[in-house]
């Protein structure tokens, strides 16, 4: 079972297309009889982009496609806050510096280097100014990467027209001939259906997922800065708590109650 909405959406979108073009009568041969289609719009697409974009951030393209196939797999917001709840208690009961042992445990890169921060007794200020100017530029590159592909998307469809038109001009070359001319005119088309699926169901929607995988990271790295300030201010574990909770959906929120009940209960009985 496909658990990767890219995957399923993909599949979705190639049986939104063949299976209307079996409902409508269309023949299915001439998407693969028609590689003068193809041409147009994949190469003229990427000729688009390639004249959109420099080269440094071209070679991005493959890295990017790897996340939308393949989502990275984010702590998560529950997690991040039974962390900091952990580390506010051991700060409180021993100080900072007892947090250096915890230092290569964590995973997370960003995370890493502002408890590095933190610990080594950075201004506050600092440390807030480098991890916010550090996530500002996290997120200049993400924009970068989905502008590819978002600009692939206003391309192509306009492609699909251009493909029209070259077919047309070669059917109107044989207007002696019915058949042929009725051939070349069907032929004429599949650019422009194949410009409008690439735009609309690939290269757009993957341009707002690479939008919202982004977002996703920055609300966590957000997340981590708030909780380590308020580490470095000393703050109780349920100051601290109410901080990152702010960053829960309602839905999340009740569920993180309901299983702190649920451990306070555990813990009441055992």
């Amino acid at each position: 079972m496909f658990k990767n909405s890219t995957v399923i959406g993909l599949i979705l979108g190639l049986i939104a297309l063949i299976g209307g073009m079996v409902l409508k009568g269309a023949p299915l041969v001439s998407l693969i009889t028609n590689p003068a289609a193809y041409v147009i719009i994949l190469v003229g697409t990427a000729a688009s982009v390639f004249m959109a974009f420099p080269m440094s951030e071209l070679k991005k393209v493959p890295k990017l496609l790897k996340i939308v196939f393949k989502e990275p797999k984010l702590m998560p917001k529950e997690q991040l806050i039974a962390m900091f709840t952990e580390w506010a208690t051991i700060t409180r009961r021993e100080g900072l510096l007892a947090l250096e042992a915890r230092v290569e445990e964590i995973e997370d890169e960003f995370l890493k280097v502002g408890m590095r921060m933190i610990i080594d007794g950075n201004d506050q200020e600092l440390v807030r100014d480098v991890l916010l100017e550090d996530i500002s530029a996290t997120e200049e590159r993400h924009i970068a990467g989905a502008q590819i592909f978002s600009q692939a998307g206003m391309y192509a469809p306009t492609l699909g027209v251009l493909g029209a038109v070259v077919g047309l001009v070669a059917a109107l070359q044989n207007l002696s001939d019915l058949d042929v001319l009725a051939h070349a005119v069907a032929a004429a088309f599949i650019a422009t259906l194949l410009g409008i699926f690439t735009g609309y169901v690939l290269w757009h929607p993957i341009a707002n997922k690479l939008r919202r995988i982004s977002k996703r990271e920055i609300d966590l790295k957000l997340m981590m800065v708030e909780g380590l300030l308020s580490i470095q201010s000393g703050v109780s574990t349920i100051a601290i708590q109410q901080k990152l909770m702010v960053f829960l959906t309602p839905t999340e929120r009740r569920a993180l109650n309901k299983k702190e009940e649920a451990a306070v209960e555990q813990q009441a009985t055992a």
